[in-house]
């Protein structure tokens, strides 16, 4: 297995980008392998891979299906299992229901 380079922080050439600067751009990674990785120091040594931003395609546009899909698994996770009223948060998984079902005081 070929190693990649391994560059520290701000000294990577130009043209290689996280996915979050490549998501940020408004590209993704297009099913390249990373061919670079940064290393950094933030509670501990971390890292983090970097691509070609040449190499990289526009990020796919959001389609009225894709919408209506997310839209449904929010809605899922807003609806409350025990009085399936949908609230205008998340319902906390360690609760299992929404605050007033979860609070019987």
């Amino acid at each position: 297995m070929p190693t990649i380079p391994t560059y520290r922080k701000r000294l990577a050439p130009e043209g290689l980008m996280t996915r979050r600067q490549l998501r940020a751009a408004g590209l993704r990674p297009a099913g390249h392998d990373p061919v670079a990785q940064l290393r950094y120091y933030r509670h501990g040594w971390q890292l983090a891979y970097l691509y070609d931003a040449a190499l990289a395609r526009p990020i796919r546009p959001m389609t009225p299906g894709r919408r209506r899909t997310l839209d449904a698994m929010m809605r899922a996770r807003r609806t409350c299992p025990a009085c399936h009223t949908v609230r205008d948060y998340c319902i906390p998984r360690s609760l299992g229901a929404c605050l007033p079902c979860a609070d019987p005081a």
